[in-house]
């Protein structure tokens, strides 16, 4: 309602004021003048703040960019770095793996070497003692023939009546006792008999 109001007395008042200027409608001067500062902030903005402006746009665009950049390459570098890092852990894994296999051909290798060692050492005692069996055995041979030949030689000397007191005569008895004994002609039997029969 009250625009209303208001739009009606600015009606009422325009054709009393027809022979008065328009106050709406800047004066002639003062229009000029506006344009003129308007130019000359025109051209401060145009040769000042715009290149600033300019000028701050760009660094910002290349920082952006710059740092666009940088991430790429750090996320090339980091692809490079994890290529050779898998690259690293496959031949480590490769080496770890050929050592595992020489581990495991020394190993075979020592226990070959363990076994064959044992097996020569096993026959070294085996044969040592085989020559200690038949040194002994050789010795008991040499030992029981000198007891036999001794009681032979008494023996002899009981059937004969004397004591065979000559050493050659005697180791000659017992030669030839023995041999007969060896090749079987002399039986114990008989021998223990003529020891009795004494």
């Amino acid at each position: 309602m009250q625009i209303t109001a208001t739009a009606s007395s600015v009606v009422s008042l325009a054709p009393a004021a027809e022979g008065e200027t328009m106050p709406l409608i800047p004066h002639i001067p003062e229009l000029i003048f506006g344009f003129i500062m308007f130019a000359i902030l025109l051209f401060v903005v145009a040769k000042y703040v715009v290149p600033n402006m300019e000028k701050a746009y760009e660094e910002r665009h290349a920082a952006i960019e710059g740092g666009i950049a940088q991430a790429e390459n750090a996320q090339a570098e980091a692809e490079a770095a994890k290529k050779q890092y898998e690259a690293q852990l496959a031949e480590a894994r490769s080496e770890a793996a050929k050592i595992r296999e020489d581990a495991r051909a020394e190993g075979a290798a020592i226990v070959a070497e363990m076994r064959t060692q044992a097996q020569d050492e096993a026959n070294r005692i085996t044969e040592s003692a085989h020559k200690q069996i038949e040194a002994e055995r050789q010795q008991a041979a040499v030992s029981l023939r000198n007891d036999v030949g001794r009681l032979s030689t008494d023996l002899a000397g009981r059937i004969v009546g004397h004591e065979l007191q000559d050493q050659g005569n005697r180791q000659q008895l017992i030669d030839r006792f023995l041999g007969e004994l060896e090749s079987g002609q002399v039986q114990p039997e008989k021998v223990s008999r003529a020891g009795s029969d004494s």
